[in-house]
């Protein structure tokens, strides 16, 4: 008796290890099946649209810029189709990455934004599956984005922002981007009701979104790929730093042009007027270091800056110019040239900061 138990205890042993197995590998076939569909056609028109919800912050040093995006994408899929009448409902929901990870078992695209630094954080998911197959996704994340910015003008710039974004591993003949432009439409009345969407110092002033190919190795092989780019105008608020950099600026060099007034012959008073002035020049320099954009090229601000050193370095060889004149007896041409130096320096001074500004309005 004690034998038969034991072969009939191994024996059912035996046969729940096999269901066990049977069953692992069942659910493994279904994961995988699940997991990993094509497309539902070739290729597969995926409406993309980004509705910008925040800018949270810019770096201009390191030419990154933060961003809250809405990602909404919508698709067709015959397979994914469902009766509504015996389903209860017109359409299936799924939220949250659980129930799109373990749940959903229709193909996505897998949206990928080209210029993202790290992974960037998703903070809710949303599917929506309707009775005739259309699928519409929903994606709320916060990115850091890489872009080259153009400063030349600062602080008179307007930034154009980029993102481009590709369905990732899927090549133009399996997968086309398309823009929705209701979602465009949307962002653009956002940002006008709403001031958030603005960060400081900085403007709104366009958001656009075009649809496009690209041919480049980005997964090794050359060959088309869709793509959707985004760029996001921006004007910088001048306001401030005019007041508190160019306009104190300008008012230190006017001051300089009071060494015109004082008599030629007093070269030690000029001379201290002068340089007092250029001290002063050289240590408001280092005072608004801290507000200017650590950059390698020239910027509108820096050449004002250099062209207000030089000018009043300018004011020194003057008045030691004059000062010899008059020394040498020759006190008629150094009045002339003191008298033509009141009005001089400043017409200088002002027609290049005008030059200065139109140029690099240009360049940038």
């Amino acid at each position: 008796m004690p034998h038969h138990f034991a072969t009939f205890f191994r024996s059912y042993c035996a046969i729940l290890a096999v269901c066990f197995l049977f069953m692992c590998c069942a659910n493994m076939a279904h994961a995988i099946d699940a997991g990993m569909p094509n497309p539902p056609s070739s290729p597969t028109e995926v409406k993309l649209g980004i509705f910008l919800a925040d800018i949270v912050d810019m770096d201009e040093l390191e030419e990154t810029f933060q961003a809250e995006l809405i990602v909404i994408a919508e698709w067709k899929d015959p397979r994914l189709a469902f009766d509504a009448q015996a389903e209860g409902s017109d359409y299936k929901l799924f939220q949250g990455e659980f129930q799109f990870n373990e749940l959903f078992a229709g193909w996505w695209p897998q949206l990928l934004i080209v210029n993202e630094i790290g992974s960037g954080d998703i903070n809710a998911l949303r599917i929506t599956v309707r009775a005739d197959g259309t699928v519409r996704y929903k994606d709320q994340r916060n990115v850091a984005l890489e872009t080259p910015m153009e400063l030349q003008s600062f602080p008179f710039d307007v930034q154009t922002l980029h993102a481009t974004i590709i369905s990732f591993g899927d090549y133009s003949d399996q997968v086309s981007l398309v823009v929705d432009e209701n979602v465009l439409g949307a962002t653009e009345e956002y940002a006008e009701v709403n001031q958030s969407v603005n960060i400081a110092q900085w403007d709104l002033l366009n958001l656009d979104l075009k649809a496009g190919v690209s041919d480049f190795r980005y997964y090794g092989t050359k060959k088309e790929f869709s793509k959707v780019s985004m760029t996001i105008t921006l004007e910088r608020k001048s306001s401030n730093m005019l007041w508190k950099i160019i306009f104190p600026l300008i008012l230190l060099v006017s001051l300089m042009w009071a060494v015109f007034w004082i008599d030629i012959e007093n070269l030690a008073d000029r001379l201290n007027v002068a340089f007092i002035g250029i001290l002063t020049i050289v240590a408001y320099q280092f005072l608004i270091d801290g507000n200017m954009p650590r950059i390698s090229y020239f910027t509108f601000t820096d050449a004002v800056l250099l062209f207000s050193f030089v000018v009043m370095c300018l004011c020194i060889y003057e008045s030691l110019l004059v000062n010899s004149l008059w020394t040498h007896g020759k006190r008629a041409m150094a009045e002339r040239i003191d008298r033509g130096a009141h009005w001089a320096f400043p017409v200088v001074y002002f027609v290049g900061l005008t030059f200065n500004y139109f140029y690099f309005q240009q360049v940038s």
